[in-house]
């Protein structure tokens, strides 16, 4: 265990109760698992964001008798007092402070795989490269694992195109009620919180500048269009790219963007996206910021090697003055700016990603035997019995086919 205070436990612990007033769908999956037990005698290593949602989490998974152990998945996404709840008053252990350099980073990894894990639970992939790389004494005690996002799938499937991945992963982030969700109005919304918190700054009659149009693209556009920003999208995928006209947006090149935009967000999974080039034909007070999982989107030496000054003008915001003059202004140190400058999703959609984080575990426990080394995306009925709860949380029911539609649905004479 290691965090920061042991007594800010109190206050993380009503932020915690807060998050699970909106999580109907992972607190009824928790009543479930502490009667079933699912995950009795399994050690599981989680490297997620240190989140009051992430708390419900993990006393979900506690619940369903997993021991288990929890390090941060970005350095500035942990909240110190939701980590002293969770060893407190849950029992949990947790290595995890915010603002942790980078040795002290892996060294939070190393120690949640010294538990010697069953399972892992991912969130960039750190975890699992970790122990492809440096842990593979752990190899033999490895069931299975999960991973969380769109960066770490991309990793992972890597991984196992190389014929490198030594164990089977489920792809909790290609679930429907994951991607179509969380990925789109989760990051929409906390991505837009974050540069609001930071700069205070008016949205409406900007030009907002949206590197990336997969679902987490998608839904900061659709946040920053409904303030009344004029956006742009830049894309290199010309399927993503003609959808983004469809949906009413400006479309072009980086190149082309960069005079124009007040505000640019990268949003891509990739690296080098916003480039020396591209800040150097910036307007003076254009303010960078980054949605995607790390901290490579931005050239952040390639910005700092151009600034002759750079000071913190306000939390999370910081300018670099280059030799002509103009101000850059960085967010978040180039990370997660929904998490780096706000509070990450609310808690009704990581609800709903949770869930599948929850469900997948019990799945990969029972059917892990069966799997090969290889990235597996969620099973369509833990989706669709997430999809039912979340409905059922909200109020809401919806028809059911008869005998003769499912009947017709599954018949090829029945035509004009």
């Amino acid at each position: 265990m290691d965090i920061h205070d042991k007594s800010l436990a109190g206050q993380g612990r009503k932020k915690i109760e807060w998050a699970a007033q909106s999580m109907p769908v992972l607190t009824a999956i928790k009543d479930r698992f502490s009667r079933e037990q699912p995950l009795a005698g399994k050690r599981l290593a989680a490297c997620l964001h240190v989140t009051t949602e992430t708390a419900v989490l993990m006393q979900t998974l506690k619940a369903a008798g997993a021991d288990v152990h929890l390090c941060a998945s970005n350095p500035l996404s942990t909240k110190d007092d939701v980590a002293a709840s969770l060893v407190v008053d849950d029992g949990i252990d947790v290595n995890a402070i915010h603002g942790e350099d980078r040795n002290t980073y892996y060294r939070h990894i190393h120690a949640v795989l010294d538990a010697q894990p069953h399972l892992t639970m991912d969130d960039g992939a750190d975890l699992v490269n970790t122990v492809h790389s440096q842990r593979r004494d752990l190899m033999e005690t490895i069931l299975a694992g999960t991973e969380e996002t769109t960066t770490g799938v991309i990793r992972l499937r890597a991984m196992a195109k190389q014929g490198v991945l030594e164990y089977p992963i489920i792809a909790v982030n290609d679930a429907a009620t994951k991607h179509l969700f969380d990925n789109r109005y989760g990051t929409g919304q906390s991505t837009i919180d974050g540069i609001l918190r930071a700069t205070n700054r008016l949205i409406a009659g900007s030009h907002f500048v949206v590197a990336g149009y997969g679902w987490c693209g998608r839904g900061v556009a659709m946040r920053a269009a409904g303030m009344g920003a004029r956006v742009i999208i830049t894309e290199t995928d010309p399927v993503r790219a003609l959808e983004a006209v469809m949906d009413g947006y400006q479309v072009m090149p980086m190149a082309q963007a960069a005079p124009i935009g007040d505000f640019f967000c990268s949003v891509t999974g990739d690296t080098r996206v916003i480039t020396h080039a591209h800040i150097q034909a910036m307007k003076d007070g254009a303010i960078l910021c980054n949605a995607g999982h790390f901290n490579v989107e931005i050239d952040l030496e390639a910005l700092a090697a151009m600034a002759i000054t750079r000071d913190v003008i306000r939390d999370n915001l910081e300018a670099f003055t280059l030799d002509d003059g103009r101000r850059i202004h960085l967010l978040g140190e180039g990370r997660l700016v929904n998490l780096a400058a706000a509070e990450g999703h609310p808690s009704s959609v990581m609800d709903m990603s949770f869930a599948n984080q929850a469900l997948c575990s019990a799945y990969l426990v029972r059917e892990a035997a069966r799997l090969n080394n290889r990235v597996y995306s969620v099973p369509e009925a833990i989706d669709a019995e997430i999809a039912q709860l979340k409905l059922g949380g909200m109020g809401i029911h919806i028809d059911n086919l008869t005998k003769e539609q499912r009947q017709y649905l599954n018949s090829y004479d029945m035509g004009t």
